[in-house]
């Protein structure tokens, strides 16, 4: 196991690479700039006209399904399925997943259709994926019927993927090995987007590391919540700790990053 964001950061920062994100218009600016802080190039383009030129550019794609229609499904499928080709790494952030069957479908196609290297998500729209019982009152996650190792475990051997399931303490598994990441501070859920955000930068980490795509997403929410705790310092509530937080990505050193990482292997 190599598991160091800070270095990960450092060639993030050095390659600077270019993350194409099909995501909502609720946080596509939120997004953007949380990519730009830490260091990569976002690109938010999502008309099917062009997606798999653009998607031929990036150094991994983002497909967040939070606001759907059916064009933006189409774009996602055939983003998803040109990066799968090319062999670039995609994240699936199935938004809400459990709370319509709209969205749980759609969550669903993609995983069949795209080759999903990390599905980021919470712990109900997890459980849903998986077929277990969870509660999801919109795109919030209310409850789940398994504990959050043993989900993201269970969804990494089921799905055949890394699985991301982000709470008070995230769990990374590939089915195999699952790594537990407990930095963090609870004004990320006062918060509209930072969910979003996470997958996000979990995009902008396998884009330096794609090689290693469990670390990768284990690093990258480590990096987000250690970006957290600083931001939350001195934070007056959520709007102080929203715009702290884009400073506190831009201001991470890469080995304060190392030495402040909680990732444990469970």
């Amino acid at each position: 196991m190599t598991v160091s964001p800070g270095k990960t950061l450092r060639d993030l920062r050095q390659r600077k690479p270019l993350v194409h994100q099909i995501t909502n218009y609720v946080v596509m600016n939120e997004t953007a700039n949380a990519t730009l802080a830490l260091g990569a190039l976002p690109v938010m383009a999502h008309a099917p006209e062009e997606v798999e030129e653009m998607v031929g550019l990036a150094s991994a794609l983002v497909l967040n399904i939070g606001t759907l229609s059916e064009h933006w499904i189409e774009a996602m499928l055939i983003a998803g399925r040109a990066a799968s080709e090319r062999g670039i790494p995609v994240v699936l952030d199935p938004v809400g997943a459990g709370a319509t069957a709209y969205r749980t479908d759609t969550a669903r196609r993609i995983i069949d259709e795209v080759r999903v290297t990390v599905l980021r998500g919470n712990a109900g729209e997890v459980a849903t994926l998986v077929g277990a019982d969870a509660e999801v009152r919109g795109v919030e996650s209310i409850a789940s019927g398994l504990e959050p190792e043993e989900l993201a475990r269970e969804a990494g051997r089921q799905l055949g993927l890394v699985a991301s399931v982000t709470g008070a303490v995230d769990h990374v598994s590939d089915g195999e090995r699952t790594l537990a990441v407990a930095n963090g501070d609870p004004l990320l859920a006062a918060v509209t987007g930072t969910g979003c955000i996470s997958s996000a930068l979990t995009g902008c980490f396998l884009a330096a590391k794609p090689e290693e795509s469990l670390e990768a997403a284990a690093e990258a929410l480590a990096a987000l919540g250690v970006a957290a705790e600083d931001a939350a310092a001195g934070a007056a509530g959520p709007g102080t700790f929203h715009v702290r937080l884009y400073d506190a990505l831009a201001a991470l050193d890469p080995e304060t990053l190392d030495g402040r990482a909680r990732i444990t292997e469970t």
